[in-house]
């Protein structure tokens, strides 16, 4: 059985490595995107089973990238969570308007963030499949 895989999405390189050993340690296939090319470029390579997804981002930020996956039939069914530091009144709105499935600011506890993933990378997704 092949193992839930999430495709992280994060600009500062020490959140990307603390992420990546917290979600291989729980025994995730772990993808890695500092930015949008590489984010775009990975969705082609291999679907994840979700993105964790910051909304800060050099170049095209999280909400764009995010409005553009959820646009393409290709990859608009997959989970999507808003991952951010900038946690300010609204933004979570802000997130689930541009089509986010959920929502975690950070630092989140590693138990909240495991539970955040467990619920949107372990569960079997039919592409047609609407979001909750």
């Amino acid at each position: 059985m092949r193992r839930p895989s999430v495709l992280v999405v994060e600009d500062q390189k020490d959140n990307l490595r603390l992420i990546d050993v917290v979600l291989r340690s729980a025994g995730y296939d772990v993808r890695l995107a500092s930015d949008a090319d590489a984010a775009l470029a990975e969705l082609r390579r291999r679907r994840p089973s979700m993105l964790l997804m910051d909304l800060q981002l050099p170049g095209m930020d999280g909400l764009e990238l995010t409005r553009l996956i959820k646009g393409d039939p290709a990859t608009g069914d997959i989970p999507i969570v808003a991952y951010t530091a900038y946690a300010m009144p609204g933004d979570a709105e802000q997130a689930l308007a541009a089509g986010c499935d959920d929502y975690l600011a950070k630092p989140a506890p590693i138990a909240a963030l495991l539970e955040k993933i467990a619920k949107y990378a372990d569960q079997t997704r039919a592409p047609s499949r609407k979001r909750a």
